[in-house]
């Protein structure tokens, strides 16, 4: 019996934990492929095509009887989420993830629990009342973890030597940008990445708000991926006008299309959908600053990036920032004593 109520209380740790791994992969597969050329608009429309592709046929099987009837309301905000999540987020993200790299793409993204936190403060979606500790640990921690990711962005310091250093080769792209399109680039590729990480955030907020109407997981995210797909394929008509962009085979971008659609898209849609129901959006995004600890490692071993002490000591303080935001979103159980049992009707 205690061990069913420990596991219960640890599944939305291990769902989102879990999902921070896939995201890091995504990150990892994501930045070869693009360094091989391939365009992040194409990348976006075949990764919500995998989604939905793989999603579908569950939601149809699983939720048969449980899908509500589409309304026009339910419909624009499905539509909106298409637009936030697969379009705005993900183009603008492959883009600055393009200009800068893995890790430093992943500490701009970790702006993501500041302001989801806001924008469900100013939604009433959570309480704020400074009086309570737990509220205070909540506010503490999200400036924490902000000023974590900060750290690891604008200060480096010394290189730290890892022990598999010397023995990787870093994977190169074919076209190296020269030290001014580089410092050019990077703030081009912040400013993207800041964009990216406001429409996230929204889409969270959004997200949460429709499935309380939507109850159908499995069915919403399959909608959101294939409305994003749609979405997509006119913006890459518009922006992308190469046809041979299109051109995919059995390579390295084939792989990042699928990995992304079906484990970024399909996959953590419907997760943090369900954990989003139980703890609310900021539950969810507190989790989002580990996968810049797990790129950071992942970057180093895959694409020998440099670890520094400033990406360390940042590290740390996202830890003890994200701890303090998890413990203040923690409910205090009821002591069984105090517990007061409903009236019947």
């Amino acid at each position: 019996m205690m061990f069913r109520n420990f596991m219960e209380t640890a599944k939305p740790y291990i769902a989102m934990i879990s999902l921070q791994f896939g995201y890091a992969g995504m990150n990892i597969i994501t930045k070869v492929s693009l360094n091989r050329g391939m365009s992040h608009y194409v990348l976006v429309v075949y990764r919500h095509a995998f989604a939905t592709a793989a999603v579908a046929p569950f939601a149809h099987v699983l939720e048969r009887k449980l899908r509500p009837k589409v309304t026009f309301s339910l419909f624009m905000q499905i539509f909106v989420l298409g637009l936030l999540g697969p379009v705005i987020d993900q183009n603008f993200y492959y883009a600055g993830l393009k200009f800068t790299s893995p890790t430093f793409s992943c500490a701009m993204s970790n702006m993501l629990p500041a302001m989801t936190f806001v924008m469900a403060v100013l939604c009433r979606m959570e309480i704020l009342d400074m009086k309570k500790v737990r509220c205070q640990a909540k506010v503490v921690g999200t400036a924490v973890t902000v000023a974590g990711a900060m750290l690891m962005t604008l200060y480096k310091g010394k290189v730290v030597e890892m022990v598999w250093s010397s023995h990787i080769h870093p994977i190169k792209s074919s076209a190296p940008a020269t030290p001014v399109d580089a410092d050019k680039d990077w703030v081009k590729g912040s400013i993207l990445l800041i964009i990216a990480t406001f429409a996230w955030a929204s889409f969270f907020i959004l997200q949460n708000v429709t499935m309380r109407r939507y109850t159908a997981p499995l069915s919403l995210t399959s909608l959101v991926c294939f409305m994003g797909t749609l979405q997509s394929i006119a913006v890459t008509f518009v922006m992308e006008h190469k046809p041979d962009a299109w051109q995919i085979g059995f390579d390295m971008n084939l792989l990042a299309a699928a990995y992304a659609g079906i484990v970024s898209s399909g996959i953590a849609y419907y997760v943090q959908g369900l954990v989003m129901e139980k703890r609310g959006p900021v539950f969810v995004t507190a989790f989002s600053p580990l996968m810049m600890i797990i790129v950071a490692i992942m970057g180093s071993f895959i694409l020998a990036e440099k670890i520094f002490l400033g990406g360390v000591l940042g590290a740390v303080l996202i830890v003890i920032g994200l701890y303090a935001v998890l413990w203040g979103n923690t409910p205090i159980p009821t002591p069984p004593m105090l517990a007061v049992e409903s009236p019947k009707p």
